[in-house]
């Protein structure tokens, strides 16, 4: 699969139960980690957990590898790691608190600064 149909995947698997405020960022050209980082906010841990569970359930029905998947016992914040795209569940709390998407920002500015220069 590609790192396109497998974010599709993440995406259709955390919309399938709701999941909140749903952010795709596409990263490919500031790391190479991943290519694309899912952002997804759960109403409760519970929902936390089943979002994150779902997203890992689709991947393994259609073959994609699994590379791991962290935060269940908490479940405030769970990570999917699916390889090409990176799956972040989290409580709103936990998604303020921490705020991914701000983090990456000032890099692709950077980036996009001395692109110009």
């Amino acid at each position: 699969m590609t790192p396109e149909n497998i974010r599709d995947l993440a995406i259709a698997a955390l919309e399938d139960l709701k999941g909140v405020d749903i952010v795709t960022m596409d990263v490919k050209s500031l790391t190479s980690i991943t290519d694309y980082m899912i952002i997804c906010t759960g109403r409760s841990t519970r929902q936390v957990r089943a979002l994150a569970e779902n997203v890992f359930v689709k991947a393994k029905e259609m073959k994609v590898s699994v590379v791991r998947m962290e935060g269940e016992s908490e479940s405030e914040w769970i990570l999917v790691d699916l390889g090409d795209v990176v799956v972040h569940v989290m409580l709103a709390t936990a998604r303020s608190f921490y705020s991914l998407e701000d983090l990456w920002e000032p890099v692709k500015e950077l980036r996009e600064h001395k692109g110009s220069a």
